[in-house]
């Protein structure tokens, strides 16, 4: 196994999971890394980033953020980004890590972007993965036909099959393997073998069009506190509808020293494993102490 687990408290108790990817080698420490998932996933999604980054002398930790995988489902009204970035400060308290490269996808970014305007000198660098402060209420209603609808378990091959058909779109060149992969990823098996999804439903109903769109403004300043503070690095995939290519414009020119790297044929979002993905990351954390 390539990582241990490792498990810490919330501030009202809740058990939280992260996966912790050792730095291989040794010699002068850098900074470690802190992968933040999107809405419905968990660690797992980072397993293939995360062994790449490690091998390269950088700890890694990919969390499970409260309601997902192995971190302790919370109170329906707790499943918000200050709540969650404040569960990544505390993980940072434990683990004696002043500061951090963090790498967030989608709800991910929101998190970072959260966790630095509480307190800025933790994010000392950033990739933010196909998300920034605006939400096309399209894309919301999108999500929603999907994420949270309650499903009976099935079997590998039939989740699977319903992977490929919510995501199709978003993964065009994916074949059984890469879906079946997915499956490890998204669900978790009962002990007789069947699967269901990995997250507490109710974290999808505290997603709200309306207010996300009164929080623009206070997302936009975050945004611009964090990007303008610390070199950032943006990923959009070319087919995304939650950052389109005119938010990732916009928010380059918000804080020009952002780098934009866009993964072709693909929607939202990357995997993080695609060669342009891969490239722009490692070249973005060799600027990185």
């Amino acid at each position: 196994m390539a990582y241990q687990d490792l498990y810490w408290r919330s501030s009202e108790g809740l058990r939280l999971h992260a996966r912790d990817y050792a730095a291989a080698g040794v010699g002068a420490a850098k900074l470690p890394v802190l992968c933040v998932p999107g809405l419905t996933r968990n660690s797992a999604d980072f397993g293939e980033l995360a062994e790449r980054i490690s091998a390269q002398g950088r700890r890694v930790l990919a969390l499970d953020l409260r309601g997902r995988a192995g971190s302790e489902y919370g109170k329906r009204s707790r499943y918000r980004p200050p709540v969650y970035a404040d569960d990544v400060l505390a993980l940072m308290r434990q683990q004696a890590i002043p500061r951090a490269v963090f790498i967030g996808t989608s709800l991910g970014v929101l998190v970072t972007m959260t966790v630095a305007s509480k307190r800025r000198d933790a994010v000392a660098a950033a990739v933010l993965n196909d998300a920034g402060p605006e939400v096309s209420d399209q894309a919301l209603a999108r999500i929603a036909a999907y994420a949270g609808k309650p499903l009976a378990p099935m079997s590998r091959a039939e989740a699977a099959a319903y992977i490929q058909r919510i995501a199709q779109a978003v993964y065009p060149r994916y074949g059984l393997a890469d879906w079946e992969a997915m499956v490890e990823r998204t669900f978790r098996m009962l002990p007789d073998g069947r699967w269901v999804l990995d997250y507490d439903p109710a974290i999808v109903r505290t997603i709200n069009p309306w207010v996300l769109r009164l929080l623009r403004p206070l997302l936009w300043r975050s945004y611009r506190k964090l990007a303008r503070g610390c070199p950032t690095l943006l990923v959009r995939g070319e087919t995304s509808d939650i950052l389109g290519r005119d938010l990732a414009q916009r928010m380059v020119a918000a804080a020009p020293g952002t780098r934009l790297v866009e993964v072709p044929e693909v929607g939202h979002a990357p995997s993080l494993s695609e060669p342009e993905a891969r490239a722009a990351i490692a070249d973005f954390l060799d600027g990185v102490e």
